[in-house]
């Protein structure tokens, strides 16, 4: 099971936890092409069941019918509205304070509605800052983590945005998830073995989007997966990577190895550098060079865990 925690993650949540008896609104900025994946779990412990604004970032490289599912499906929670954006684009996101105001309901006059900013790492929140400004106020990098502390910024229409370093959870549980967020960038590439990712990632592709990896590598065809028991690679914590690509029904490490060899990865003598697949097709899809596509859908929510109910057993009569 995949797990990563840093030492400012773990003083960031601190401070959230310290500033959000003052905060009206948390706005969570989400990656549009993977929603669940990258919420955060402790989200509901953390902010107190405050007002939620769901901002499903960099639209413009999700499946916009898979992104109104994400965005239907946020609707329909209890105090939260859901909202599609490109972090670029001001346009979009002038809306934003004005639905602000909407969650937090009455507030003080004389103060601003505070919101707070949060999100996993490299998921665009800096980028959204700057946009909503109007003018550069925080860093933004393609490096996981780059805010290191909270800032404030106050907008036009009565709104101050408390920004907050990006906060993953000590351990991610949903092994699928992990991939996703290692395939997306939101852990950083030498805290992963990157070509298990890969693998992963091209069977879930062929599994998805097929004709994104037919068309941009040229493939005649995406081997189904069949079991390998040789090959198995034992995860102790959790499900096998082979669990995963079983689910897929495709065979990753083929299609990873086709995509390598026509991507000048094959070695003298024939060897094939899976390396360089994982570099190629990683590095593509992140910059969206595969075409809009979403990784999960609200149906690959896991069910919630049942509850035993612990009331004991009434006594019986003797």
């Amino acid at each position: 099971m995949l797990g990563w925690y840093p030492g400012h993650m773990h003083k960031a949540r601190r401070q959230i936890t310290e500033a959000l008896p003052e905060i009206d609104v948390v706005l969570e900025v989400l990656d549009a092409r993977l929603p669940y994946s990258s919420a955060n779990p402790m989200l509901a412990e953390l902010t107190q069941h405050k007002p939620v604004l769901k901002l499903l970032s960099r639209a413009d490289l999700a499946d916009p019918v898979r992104t109104q599912e994400w965005v239907d499906h946020f609707d329909a929670l209890p105090d939260t509205r859901a909202l599609a954006v490109t972090t670029t684009q001001a346009r979009e996101l002038k809306g934003i304070p004005k639905l602000c105001h909407a969650l937090a309901g009455q507030v003080r006059a004389d103060r601003d509605v505070r919101v707070m900013v949060m999100g996993i790492p490299n998921v665009g929140k800096s980028t959204l800052i700057n946009g909503l400004a109007g003018r550069k106020i925080a860093k933004t990098g393609n490096e996981p983590a780059v805010t290191k502390r909270q800032q404030k910024v106050r907008l036009d229409g009565r709104v101050a945005l408390i920004d907050t370093p990006g906060v993953l959870w000590p351990k991610i549980e949903d092994q699928a998830s992990a991939f996703r967020l290692a395939a997306s960038g939101a852990i950083r590439d030498t805290a992963i073995d990157y070509v298990e990712v890969a693998i992963v990632t091209a069977a879930e592709l062929a599994k998805r989007y097929p004709e994104a990896l037919t068309s941009r590598y040229k493939l005649k065809a995406l081997p189904a997966y069949a079991a390998n028991p040789e090959a198995e690679a034992v995860d102790a914590d959790g499900p096998r990577r082979l669990d995963l690509l079983a689910l897929a029904g495709f065979d990753g490490h083929a299609i990873l190895t086709e995509i390598a060899a026509k991507r000048g990865g094959l070695r003298p003598g024939g060897e094939v550098d899976l390396h360089r697949g994982a570099e190629v097709l990683l590095h593509e899809l992140r910059a969206g060079k595969l075409g809009r596509l979403t990784l999960e859908t609200p149906a690959d929510i896991p069910p919630e865990p049942a509850v035993e109910d612990e009331t004991p057993d009434s006594p019986t009569d003797s």
